[in-house]
């Protein structure tokens, strides 16, 4: 259907691994597609309704945006929150998204990867598996480390280890509420609660394990990125740690990444902050697709894979430093901003 968004929203319901699994899309109306963008969801919540502003918005500034809900999230089948795999909650996402690329209509347009939180994992496991096919991704406060508020205390784990073996679906994980520590605005804070799909339990023991263990994995593996990325992160979150994604950005092989850290603003940066954060978000979002979309197709892009010797750190209020200096950018005085592009210059 066409709404007065001038976009075109569409679902469609897949099979795979035997689960039925929920997929929609969110199209230009009457403009030329720039790239498709393909979007990695957070846990406990799903695609067409918590991330309906991300594809409205991306839509309308010309890009073809696709979603899948995992198992066991939104409308997917699978028991609510349960992931009894995360390894293949990242294969589901590659098959989807390999069905999209390959249509004819779209072989030959850039292609990028927009995780948020575990989504943000998910992009980053599936550019480990599928190394040269990804024209880059925007990594919105990625799950590559939990918060330490976020776990429970070493003699709890050790108990939960053992319990998860035959207890995997139990709800009894100790944590903090993430939606209250989540979502900033109390106005969004509600909506997430509102919304049928978003669950708001204990994490189940199982999901808990496998999402731990993915994140461990991770934060051992950040120097294997290699696609162009743009990093966001709110330096107050407390439910994945800022500290990581600084590391991502300097440890990342990437020819070009860019990390913005915005000061104040919590862990939902695109659903839980104010109207004008969330503005704020989004128009670095889409410059800097914008940017990256002129690469064209996969293969001819410049944003190629490569290693780098030389990390520059660039300030909005100050002349670039060599990345001996990077800490001393990060300023809880104003928007932060990091880039290291291919022709680095001191």
């Amino acid at each position: 259907m066409t709404n007065g968004n001038k976009i075109k929203y569409e679902e469609e319901f897949i099979v795979r691994r035997g689960l039925t699994m929920f997929t929609c899309r969110w199209l230009p109306a009457n403009q030329e597609i720039k790239a498709l963008v393909f979007l990695c969801h957070g846990y406990a919540v799903e695609t067409s309704i918590f991330m309906k502003d991300t594809g409205i918005r991306l839509a309308k500034a010309g890009y073809a945006v696709f979603g899948i809900d995992v198992q066991g999230h939104g409308k997917s089948d699978g028991l609510q929150a349960y992931i009894p795999s995360y390894n293949d909650i990242v294969d589901d996402c590659i098959a989807f998204f390999k069905t999209v690329r390959e249509r004819e209509e779209y072989m030959n347009k850039a292609r990028f990867l927009y995780g948020d939180s575990m989504g943000g994992a998910v992009a980053l496991d599936i550019h480990r598996k599928e190394p040269q096919d990804w024209n880059g991704a925007i990594l919105v406060a990625p799950m590559c480390k939990m918060a330490d508020k976020m776990k429970p205390p070493p003699l709890v784990i050790a108990i939960l280890m053992k319990l998860v073996k035959v207890f995997p679906t139990w709800k009894m994980v100790p944590t903090i509420d993430i939606i209250n520590n989540a979502f900033k605005d109390p106005r969004k804070r509600q909506q997430v609660r509102t919304n049928p799909y978003a669950y708001q339990g204990m994490p189940r023991l199982k999901t808990a394990l496998e999402l731990f263990n993915a994140t461990q994995a991770l934060e051992k593996r950040l120097d294997q990125v290699s696609f162009p990325f743009l990093l966001l992160h709110g330096e107050a979150d407390t439910v994945t740690d800022p500290e990581v994604s600084k590391e991502l950005y300097k440890s990342a092989k990437s020819i070009d990444k860019e990390f913005k850290l915005y000061p104040g603003m919590w862990h939902a940066l695109t659903s839980g902050e104010t109207d004008e954060n969330i503005d704020i978000v989004f128009a670095d979002i889409i410059h800097w697709l914008n940017k990256c979309s002129l690469a064209g197709s996969v293969r001819g892009s410049p944003f190629c894979h490569a290693d780098v010797s030389d990390v520059v750190a660039v300030s909005p209020v100050t002349a670039p430093k060599h990345e001996s200096d990077l800490k001393s950018e990060f300023k809880p005085n104003g928007s932060i901003q990091l880039k290291k592009s291919s022709d680095s210059t001191t």
